[in-house]
C-alpha cells in the first residue's frame, strides 16, 4: 500500500510523466489509472488490494447436487467423475453437471488423492 500512495504522491505532483512512473513501478497504465481514481475518493481502504471474487455464480452446481456427488464417492472410493455423473443421470437427476465438473467437485472436498 506504501508504494501505490508514494506512486499517486509522484502522480499528482505532475514532476514525473505517467508513462516514467509506470515504468518506474512496474505497472500498467490501466492500474495507474485505476489507483489514482481509487485516491481521488480519500478513503485509506481504497489502497488495499480488493476481493476478486465475483458477488454471484449463477452456473455454479447447486449444494444438494455437490452432496449426491459427494456422498456417491464415500460409497465408492474408486468412483470418478464420469462413473458418478452417469449414475446420477440413471437415477433421474435433473442438472446433472458435467464428468468434468463432479470431478472439480470431488478435487475440491478432497476426495481424490
Amino acid at each position: 500500500m506504501s508504494l501505490r500512495r508514494e506512486f499517486v504522491a509522484l502522480a499528482n505532483s505532475k514532476m514525473v510523466s505517467l508513462s516514467e512512473l509506470c515504468r518506474r513501478f512496474g505497472i500498467s497504465r490501466p492500474t495507474a489509472y485505476k489507483w489514482l481514481k481509487r485516491a481521488a475518493k480519500n478513503t485509506e481502504e481504497d489502497f488495499s488490494d480488493r476481493c476478486r471474487r465475483p458477488y454471484t455464480s449463477p452456473t455454479r452446481t447447486e449444494a444438494e447436487m455437490e452432496y449426491e456427488v459427494i456422498n456417491l464417492r464415500r460409497q465408492h472410493n474408486s468412483w470418478g467423475g464420469r462413473k458418478i455423473n452417469k449414475l446420477l443421470k440413471v437415477r433421474g437427476h435433473t442438472n446433472v453437471p458435467a464428468p468434468s465438473t463432479v470431478t472439480h467437485i470431488l478435487n475440491r472436498y478432497g476426495l481424490i488423492q
